[in-house]
């Protein structure tokens, strides 16, 4: 069965930043549990493009091309930060996909966080 993205609700008319993620002091850690907690979709919808990609037969999956997909599709949707998914996020969102699906492990590719 193939996964598919579904539609997300109140997207028409959507601000561009609602309530911005200060920056100044924070680290990537804590600016990426700020966007989480305004963007829980984000993570939902990584899980079905995953669980798709794995039925498909893939046997890597890189979360590069699952956040260009997200912004292919739902680039204006997100809320906080200045990028919409910014890059700096994808290793903790791979991180949180194993936590929450561990047999996805061998499917991606960990490396040791470089900064907190």
């Amino acid at each position: 069965m193939i996964h598919q993205l579904l539609p997300l609700p109140g997207l028409d008319g959507i601000q561009r930043l609602v309530a911005p993620v200060p920056v100044d002091g924070q680290s990537i850690q804590d600016r990426f549990e700020a966007f989480h907690a305004l963007n829980p979709w984000v993570l939902r919808h990584l899980e079905t493009l995953t669980a798709d990609a794995i039925e498909r037969g893939f046997q890597r999956i890189g979360i590069g091309m699952l956040f260009e997909l997200l912004r292919y599709r739902y680039g204006e949707a997100t809320r906080g930060d200045e990028f919409r998914l910014n890059n700096n996020f994808r290793s903790r969102y791979v991180r949180l996909l194993i936590e929450d699906h561990p047999e996805w492990r061998s499917f991606f590719e960990l490396r040791a966080l470089r900064s907190a």
